[in-house]
């Protein structure tokens, strides 16, 4: 793909992992995985976002621009369920503290992306990515968009520029009327009235995750399902930090509380199961914090599922 200009680079990475055997019996990620091109089939891409100004500018820990990679790694050796092409675009790095022409270049291979027909997974980066991601997904498809983000926080704030604290509100901006936005696992502790004010006001579906934490993963997967019954396109964005800091130590800000993996996979296989799954965010990984690539892994384990469900809702629509 080549939506920007000649003098952009993008990193492309190297997979490698375990080998078990010839034949797709014996398939995983690494030997999966194809460079994205022009041309390639309809799949599911990975394109990585190495970018931590925004949460340098909103005070958390810095370290996810590494966080591609560390999904990368993690996926590598992963043993592949599924029929569905797999490609890397590569990786667009955000120089020195330019994060405006990082989110620019972000929406133009997000908008190249999906218009190819793509499921697009986007590996962050801080919270900021999902500003650039779903520029780049409405500018791609006539649609009104259903956001269902994964989160302890709202990402609502207002600021004088963007952070990884504001990447929703900057939607909101974009078309107030087309703002269609659920998140799932908030931390009330961790988010002030104003910001609660804040989603009422621009309508979000709010549960938290004490909420969560008395439902069933079967009661979780119905409530993603209606969210986004009334609109055929989803962008679903997953902060890392929606999770319990023993699941996922190697984010900015670990949760105390959280919501168990089991319901958030639940969530996504049911959002991917829709067929209406464009784009994926999983951000927030920060290697410097992880213990025993426990975050990775985890980060790894929900792309996979989600990769699964979709390849299974593709594989029923075409029968």
């Amino acid at each position: 793909m080549n939506p920007t200009s000649p003098s952009e680079s993008i990193h492309v990475s190297e997979w490698s992992g375990r080998h078990d055997g010839p034949g797709p019996e014996h398939a995983r990620w690494h030997s999966s995985i194809q460079r994205l091109g022009d041309h390639s089939p309809a799949g599911v891409a990975l394109l990585g976002f190495s970018s931590d100004e925004g949460v340098r500018r909103n005070g958390g820990r810095q370290g996810a621009a590494e966080g591609p990679q560390a999904i990368r790694d993690a996926l590598a050796s992963m043993a592949v369920h599924h029929d569905m092409p797999l490609y890397d675009a590569g990786t667009i790095a955000v120089h020195g503290t330019d994060l405006e022409t990082g989110h620019d270049l972000l929406s133009a291979h997000v908008r190249d992306i999906v218009a190819a027909g793509h499921l697009t997974i986007v590996l962050g980066g801080g919270h900021e990515t999902a500003f650039g991601t779903h520029r780049g997904l409405r500018s791609a498809l006539d649609h009104p968009v259903a956001i269902v983000n994964l989160d302890a926080h709202f990402d609502l704030r207002q600021a004088d520029r963007p952070t990884s604290g504001t990447p929703f509100r900057q939607i909101a901006d974009l078309d107030e009327s087309e703002f269609h936005y659920s998140v799932f696992g908030i931390s009330r502790p961790s988010n002030t009235r104003t910001l609660f004010d804040t989603a009422a006001d621009l309508g979000a579906q709010v549960i938290t995750d004490e909420d969560i934490a008395s439902m069933t993963a079967e009661e979780c997967a119905a409530i993603a399902r209606e969210s986004v019954a009334e609109l055929e396109v989803v962008h679903l964005s997953i902060d890392l930090d929606v999770l319990p800091a023993a699941t996922a130590p190697g984010v900015s800000a670990p949760a105390a509380f959280g919501v168990e993996l089991q319901k958030i996979l639940s969530m996504a296989r049911a959002l991917a199961s829709t067929g209406k799954l464009r784009l994926v965010d999983v951000v927030e990984l920060n290697p410097h914090f992880d213990v025993d690539n426990r975050t990775a892994r985890v980060a790894a384990r929900i792309i996979d599922e989600i990769v699964r469900a979709a390849s299974a809702a593709s594989n029923s629509e075409l029968r």
